[in-house]
């Protein structure tokens, strides 16, 4: 069975999340480089079928665009045209950082593993894949 592959995109890093092939349960993939993701998400999928990809979509408090908003508007270009077969969703990312940094909190990590923004963004993206989990948009 196909999975579904969540992306919290930075400038800088890029978390990921995957959930298990039968697409219920959300976990952390791994933390990549910005500049590497397009080609890790191609290798990815001729490894492990995409069924979808869910990108989080950063906005300001106030709905607006963030200076992060414009490259993840041309990622998303970029993935739907190298995988057409594959939907690309775009999912609300505000607050994911700091509902992971709590998620880590009471998951027992220490103070360190908390301040390591490698795995906040693995964090964060998994708490973007499970929202998606969980809305009408993955049925």
């Amino acid at each position: 069975m196909a999975r579904t592959l969540a992306i919290d995109y930075g400038h800088k890093r890029v978390g990921l999340a995957v959930t298990d092939p039968l697409g219920l349960i959300a976990t952390p993939l791994d933390t990549i480089h910005s500049k590497d993701l397009v080609a890790f998400v191609l290798a990815y999928h001729q490894r492990e079928p995409l069924k979808a990809i869910v990108v989080g979509m950063p906005r300001t408090l106030l709905n607006e665009p963030t200076d992060s908003t414009s490259a993840v508007v041309g990622l998303l270009r970029r993935l739907r045209r190298e995988l057409p077969a594959v939907p690309v969703h775009e999912m609300d990312e505000r607050f994911t950082s700091r509902l992971a940094k709590q998620a880590m909190l009471a998951g027992g990590l220490g103070r360190k593993a908390r301040q390591d923004k490698a795995t906040v963004d693995k964090v964060s993206a998994t708490i973007i894949l499970q929202s998606f989990l969980e809305s009408p948009l993955s049925q």
